[in-house]
């Protein structure tokens, strides 16, 4: 098939739908499909067609709205069987949700908040204009990652069961594996952690990501020389003024972002997201494979997905639930037993079953 791929960013080192997108890509054209990518920033290390628009980055929500003109307009003259957008844009086949529902992420991360971002925001209301449109147009097939957000756009949207598919995202499972303890005991060496616990919280966005949570589980359970590591991009010093006010400034260790995730899962005894909003955490999913045990809450769509290979807290600001699972996990004989269920759970959900079923659901579609 000829399948046009529509994404702002086409880079490898990107965030998660970077990332995502770039795979899905080259897998695509590695099965024998014709991929053309629109985009507006894009890598020159691709093999693939890759089609650049030029559009200001100025001001976001203006970007956004430009964006989605002119990748409608190429699609158009290149004249796909199927066009799939993995960025938040009004025109296509296919539309990935990948970040669940704006209006639910709003409600899940800012409470009483929401209503007001949605009113003085620009970015907000652009975001949900499109949102509205996109699921409300019925030609267009609606991708969920997570039964979760399935749900969620299925009560607030009404969007029919015809159009909704779940395909949650892949994992690299070469990449991600059990088996690098030598790796993460010279990681935990070259740190000084020796054999004390060691808490992982990977993700930027760190207060929809519940480091507030964390931090007061990690002064109230698990052992009481345990470390939190935390791996992303934001700014450590407010976090490191709250660790300091909860009496556990010196257990908490900033990693900024990393390029070997593969090898801090492996040095760490459990991952710990008290995520307030998370269409699908692939830090979730890494973690697992790597046959590491995950502490994450309800409002995480890749909970579901992990079964008996995660604790799931219903509460993302249930610090005392948190810190009884700390307790629990400090446990190695629990923690090894979660960690095989993880990568048990895991292993479902490889690359190739996911273009399988992009491929699958592209055949439909342009029928």
């Amino acid at each position: 098939m000829k399948v046009g791929l529509v994404i702002e960013r086409f880079e490898p080192g990107g965030g998660g739908v970077e990332a995502i997108a770039w795979t899905v890509a080259h897998a695509l054209e590695a099965a024998g499909d014709e991929v053309h990518v629109v985009a507006r920033q894009a890598s020159d290390s691709s093999r693939l067609a890759v089609h650049r628009v030029r559009v200001s980055a100025a001001w976001q929500p203006l970007r956004v709205l430009r964006f989605s003109r002119a990748a409608a307009a190429h699609m158009r003259l290149l004249g796909c069987d199927v066009v799939h957008s993995f960025s938040r844009t009004r025109h296509q086949d296919v539309f990935r949700a990948g970040g669940g529902s704006h209006a639910d992420y709003l409600l899940r991360s800012y409470g009483p908040w929401a209503r007001r971002w949605r009113r003085i925001s620009p970015r907000h209301a652009v975001l949900l204009g499109i949102e509205r449109r996109v699921f409300a147009d019925p030609r267009q097939v609606i991708q969920c990652n997570s039964a979760m957000v399935e749900r969620e756009l299925a009560a607030r949207y009404r969007i029919p069961p015809e159009r909704r598919v779940v395909i949650p995202n892949g994992v690299d499972l070469e990449r991600f594996q059990p088996g690098r303890d030598a790796a993460g005991a010279r990681m935990r060496a070259d740190l000084g952690v020796g054999h004390r616990g060691v808490w992982l919280l990977a993700g930027s966005g760190l207060r929809r990501k519940g480091l507030d949570t964390a931090l007061r589980a990690l002064a109230q359970g698990g052992p009481p020389d345990a470390e939190l590591w935390v791996a992303g991009r934001d700014d450590p010093r407010p976090w490191q003024r709250l660790a300091e006010d909860l009496g556990v400034g010196g257990r908490v260790r900033f990693l900024g972002p990393r390029g070997d995730m593969q090898i801090v899962y492996a040095a760490a005894d459990a991952l710990i997201l008290p995520t307030r909003y998370d269409a699908f955490a692939n830090v979730c999913l890494e973690a697992a494979a790597c046959g590491v045990p995950v502490l994450t809450t309800s409002r995480n769509g890749a909970a579901e997905a992990l079964g008996d290979g995660a604790r799931v807290i219903e509460n993302p600001s249930d610090a005392d639930g948190f810190a009884a699972a700390l307790d629990q996990l400090s446990d190695p004989a629990t923690r090894d037993a979660m960690g095989r269920a993880a990568r048990r759970r895991a292993e479902a959900f490889s690359w190739d079953a996911h273009v399988a079923a992009l491929r699958a659901l592209y055949a439909r579609v342009a029928a």
